[in-house]
């Protein structure tokens, strides 16, 4: 038996997302359910978690899509847990089409996982975790829902937005260090403000300087195509360069790619500034590259084989076009 599967044979299991967002949605879960165990998964990795499972009275999911390849799995292994233990699944990002809500499935488009997971356990919440589901909320530019604007009128709108920065630098300059990740998320469930958790401010200084080179790199090597920009290979965040793609490239969408060897393909990291729904048009175009993606209407990612990249590039810069002509009409 290995770590991991010991670690799936907890009476409570949390299985969340590693960004921001699934941090916070994590802390929340922890928080409501202090003996529980959090363990970090994504999307592509869901049904294997799953599967490995051997034992749980409550399960609970938080910040992780539902990915459209394996629907149709995960919705039957889904549906044993919740007739077997107590199954929360808490998510926000758009489903597949042909995926069904079940009354387990709390799900909401327009507002984090964290504003989510806060409103499904509130009863076992103290009111003043409200502030670790507005850091998630933050980082999730999902910080003008009704919900948390209400929120926000209860502390210092300053003070939180630090915090909340602190948070997200800091996350995003340790990538897919997961036990870095559990070192947070264990004082958040106990509301402990991120500046007074060890080494935060020192690595959010550190990612604040490193933000600072991405951005210069960005500037000196964006592309650009009609509707979008995008930059190859910094080697840093890349949802930092696609930020500043879009803003150096003066396009509508921001793209940023980064090979993986191991792979034998590129992660995209796109942003677009609203006038079009990135998620949909990835699902579209992707596939037809042996890739797969999709994510938020403004925020979404994709893993496209090696040699596709320029010719994805260019099919999802014309869906772009199309889209925003039919926005117009």
């Amino acid at each position: 038996m290995t770590d991991a599967q010991n670690q799936l044979k907890a009476k409570t299991l949390i299985l969340t997302h590693g960004d921001s967002d699934g941090i916070c949605s994590g802390a929340l879960a922890k928080s409501a359910f202090p003996d529980a165990y959090v363990y970090f998964t994504s999307p592509v990795s869901l049904l294997e978690k799953l599967n490995l499972i051997e034992y749980v009275e409550t399960l609970i999911i938080c910040d992780i899509a539902i990915d459209e390849r394996y629907c149709t799995e995960l919705q039957s292994a889904l549906g044993k847990f919740a007739e077997e233990c107590n199954l929360y699944y808490i998510d926000h990002h758009p489903l597949p089409e042909r995926c069904s809500k079940e009354e387990w499935f709390y799900h909401e488009t327009e507002v984090c996982a964290s504003e989510l997971t806060y409103r499904v356990f509130e009863d076992l919440l103290s009111s003043e975790m409200k502030r670790v589901a507005i850091y998630g909320a933050i980082g999730d530019f999902s910080d003008n829902t009704p919900c948390v604007k209400d929120w926000v009128k209860d502390w210092d709108k300053r003070s939180l937005y630090f915090q909340a920065g602190t948070l997200i630098q800091a996350i995003l300059h340790k990538g897919k260090d997961y036990e870095f990740k559990r070192t947070l998320l264990e004082p958040l469930s106990k509301n402990v403000i991120p500046s007074n958790i060890p080494d935060l401010l020192e690595l959010a200084r550190e990612a604040a300087i490193n933000e600072e080179k991405i951005r210069f790199c960005v500037k000196k090597s964006v592309k650009v195509l009609k509707n979008s920009a995008y930059v190859v290979n910094t080697n840093n965040s890349i949802s930092k360069a696609a930020i500043y793609a879009a803003s150096y490239g003066r396009r509508e969408v921001g793209i940023a790619a980064e090979y993986r060897e191991k792979k034998g393909a590129y992660d995209l990291s796109i942003r677009s500034r609203g006038e079009v729904d990135l998620n949909r048009i990835l699902r579209s175009v992707a596939p037809s590259f042996g890739g797969s993606g999709g994510g938020h209407p403004v925020a979404a990612g994709a893993r496209i084989p090696k040699d596709s990249l320029e010719s994805f590039l260019r099919a999802f810069d014309k869906k772009i076009g199309e889209a925003k002509e039919v926005k117009q009409k």
